[in-house]
Parts: structure tokens; sequence; C-alpha cells
């Protein structure tokens, strides 16, 4: 197993980026600010994107497992993977997600704890209806783990 830097033709992962952020030009916003990480297994298994959010404060932007591949420890793996490369550099990493029975428990997993929300982030933002899991996301959950 092997995780790289992407420095570029970032989007060549878009179908893989798509998975975790359904909407192009929300990943417009941050893949080109954002340093980018694959995650090579006999092929690749996961990405992420990371930026830098000032205040000692790392977010994580992007993170997809391809399907086939998931709840077999590549995401776990890359957020570890971030915590040793970036635990010098800033005191936080963050996640905002959605409120989801599937992608919350993860984030908790591995060490994660809840800290604020951005009402209606989904339903302002998004051009579509988004669900996980049969649940609405309509408000953005930022979760936060010490680094």
């Amino acid at each position: 197993m092997q995780i790289t830097e992407i420095k570029e033709n970032k989007k060549q992962y878009l179908a893989l980026l798509l998975l975790a952020d359904e909407q192009e030009d929300m990943i417009d916003k941050y893949i080109e600010k954002g340093t980018m990480y694959v995650l090579d297994d006999n092929g690749i298994k996961c990405e992420c994107v990371v930026t830098d959010e000032g205040n000692g404060i790392l977010e994580l932007k992007n993170i997809a497992v391809v399907p086939g591949y998931q709840k077999k420890g590549y995401g776990k793996a890359m957020i570890d993977f971030l915590i040793q490369e970036y635990k010098d550099q800033y005191q936080i990493l963050q996640v905002g997600t959605g409120d989801s029975p599937l992608t919350v428990p993860f984030y908790e997993k591995c060490g994660f704890v809840r800290s604020h929300k951005i009402k209606n982030f989904f339903t302002d933002h998004y051009d579509h209806p988004i669900y996980e899991c049969g649940v609405q996301l309509v408000d953005m959950v930022y979760l936060q783990r010490k680094l």
C-alpha cells in the first residue's frame, strides 16, 4: 500500500471525488487549492483532498474509497496517514459532512468529535437534494480531531 501526493491532473480522479461530493462545481472550489493524495494498493483504492483553513486547522474536504473496497480499512489508513503527515504543522484535523448514519460514525471511530454545524448547507449550496442511507442531508456537521 502506497500513498502519493497528486500535483497535476487532479481531475483524472473526478469519478472518485464525486463519490464523496456529488456536485462538480463544489469540488472545483477546493481541488486546486488543496493537497490531493491517492492510496494505491494494486490499483487506486482511496483519495482525499485537504486544505489549510488557517489558525492551525487542516480540513479534509473530500475522502472517498472505491466501491467494493469500502469497509476494508482504506479510509482509516488515509486518515492515519494525514495525522502522521501533518501532526507537526497543524493542531486540528477537521471534516465537514452531512449528518448521515453512514459517515458520522466512521469519523467518530477515527477519533473525531462533533464541533459545530452550518444550518441548511446542503440545501443552500447544492442544486439538488442529496440523500445518504435514505436521509436527506440538510446541515453540514463539522467534526474535529486533535493532531
